[in-house]
């Protein structure tokens, strides 16, 4: 319908790069280049929470770092950023989707705290049970930090959307990399749904969220 989308697969072609080698900086410096303003991030999550089932679409709206060894802001020297993450994702994006899931008769649920580790790895059993139980995450993935809080530096609105593949190893069989594929296979064709009629209802001006003066009062 007219509108300007650029693509970046973040395990880049054929999926060779591991999560905790994804260069997010060259990502969203890229993006930024292009003159992009609004980021959709589809990602596989395992399900922390027996109400968030493999299949289902979850929107988190707070996240937890556990990730260890990335690149987290673009302001390394020269000038002190502390951006504000207290509300990490677009709302505006947000009730759009959950609009577009509400007519597409999708199970998507508004809402949750994603833990996000560092992998490649999957979380030992008394990690998830962790992650579970004491921190009361939703769901745990690898991708999601740096990827917004770098989006948020650039002033872009940045919107999760994940996809849960498995119950992580809080349940009682542990995670396979076949298993989160054979889930995240059945869903393509959904996810492609969702994107194809979220895109066009997306406003050209941002008017209801604060993403683009995300930067205000963040410089010292």
């Amino acid at each position: 319908n007219g509108r300007f989308v650029a693509f970046i697969p973040r395990h880049g072609k054929g999926h060779t790069i591991p999560p905790h080698t994804v260069n997010s900086k060259a990502n969203i410096w890229a993006l930024n280049s292009l003159g992009v303003s609004r980021i959709i991030a589809p990602s596989a999550v395992g399900s922390l929470q027996d109400k968030y089932k493999p299949g289902d679409i979850v929107l988190p709206d707070q996240f937890i770092d556990f990730t260890k060894r990335r690149e987290y802001t673009f302001y390394d020297e020269g000038q002190v950023c502390h951006v504000s993450c207290a509300d990490p994702f677009c709302n505006e994006l947000r009730e759009i989707f959950l609009n577009i899931g509400k007519q597409l008769k999708y199970n998507v649920h508004d809402g949750s705290t994603y833990i996000c580790i560092e992998g490649p790895r999957f979380s030992t059993r008394a990690e998830s049970k962790y992650f579970k139980d004491i921190l009361q995450g939703d769901i745990i993935g690898m991708t999601l930090v740096p990827e917004c809080i770098l989006a948020r530096e650039m002033q872009i609105c940045y919107m999760p959307i994940a996809t849960v593949t498995d119950y992580d190893v809080w349940y009682e069989n542990p995670v396979s990399s076949r298993e989160i594929l054979e889930v995240l296979t059945k869903n393509a064709n959904s996810t492609k749904e969702l994107l194809t009629a979220l895109i066009p209802s997306i406003p050209e001006i941002r008017n209801k969220c604060k993403c683009k003066t995300a930067l205000q009062d963040a410089m010292v």
